[in-house]
């Protein structure tokens, strides 16, 4: 059984929580792989019952391994969705940030995570992929994203008018600093810091959220992911800011974009114990009362 482990950024504070997780992986069985660039970071300050082999990009990686092993906050989760691809190998999340949406599991249940994995007890949930197309390249060979897709005007230029499509159906003209198109994993991320709804991960939805808008009747808006939402765009400034997750590009206003369902999904892995709405009432203070 072999496990990759991707991070982003090496801080003193985690020391004895990612060397405790090295020894459950190692004292288990489990072939320890680390992201080239991280083990860099960590080699000086932790120990390795045995030598870890590394990997440093997705072609290092196959089907053969169990899961990949995310350290840090959501942001770092949604840089190995990058690295996982097409692959079928589910990712695990143990929060090293703040907030922790998708990477859910706490550093303080390391042992339970390693104990699941060995014995099989976790649950897999699938989550969907947006995917972007455009007439010209973007994003490399990466152009989708887990969480949302996002046009945005420049820090500093007026705001934008987004034209919307479904299927080729004139949606709505939007007159704002941009548009979000969430997933319903990303349903908790910008979106909802726009306004929006909050879903359910297998809703089969997409969620279109203004960010901004001119008119303060326009609304987000729930649309089935069986869509292919195209934009048009116009605006004072040349050009403007197009996301996918943390990801950006600055295009041309007349570039031709459509984001759609990928065609593949990642599996995000959660203990039993743990389920969307649990996550949603305690990220979220559901129920607490400040006063007492």
């Amino acid at each position: 059984m072999k496990v990759a482990i991707y991070s982003r950024v090496f801080e003193a504070e985690q020391k004895e929580d990612i060397q405790r997780l090295l020894h459950e992986l190692d004292v288990n069985n489990i072939r320890i792989y680390i992201y080239h660039d991280f083990y860099q970071q960590i080699k000086e300050s932790v120990s390795f019952i045995h030598p870890p082999a590394l990997f440093s990009s997705s072609a290092d990686l196959d089907d053969t391994f169990e899961c990949m092993i995310s350290l840090g906050g959501d942001g770092t989760l949604l840089d190995t969705v990058t690295l996982i691809r097409n692959k079928k190998m589910p990712l695990l999340g143990i929060n090293f940030g703040r907030l922790g949406f998708l990477a859910s599991i706490g550093r303080e249940a390391v042992e339970t995570a390693v104990a699941s994995l060995k014995d099989h007890t976790y649950v897999e949930d699938e989550r969907t992929l947006i995917h972007l197309d455009s007439n010209t390249p973007l994003f490399g060979e990466t152009p989708y994203a887990l969480n949302e897709f996002a046009i945005h005007k420049l820090d500093t230029s007026s705001m934008i008018k987004i034209h919307a499509y479904l299927n080729g159906e004139f949606l709505n003209s939007y007159w704002a600093d941009g548009l979000i198109v969430a997933t319903p994993t990303g349903s908790t991320g910008y979106s909802l810091s726009c306004n929006g709804p909050i879903v359910f991960p297998d809703s089969g939805s997409f969620v279109i959220t203004p960010v901004a808008p001119h008119n303060l009747n326009v609304r987000p808006i729930i649309v089935p992911d069986n869509n292919v939402i195209s934009f048009e765009i116009e605006g004072r400034a040349d050009s403007f800011l197009c996301t996918l997750d943390s990801r950006k590009e600055i295009v041309q206003k007349n570039i031709q974009l459509a984001v759609k369902k990928e065609a593949f999904a990642v599996s995000l892995i959660r203990l039993n114990e743990n389920n969307f709405l649990q996550t949603l009432r305690n990220k979220l203070s559901w129920g607490l009362d400040r006063r007492n």
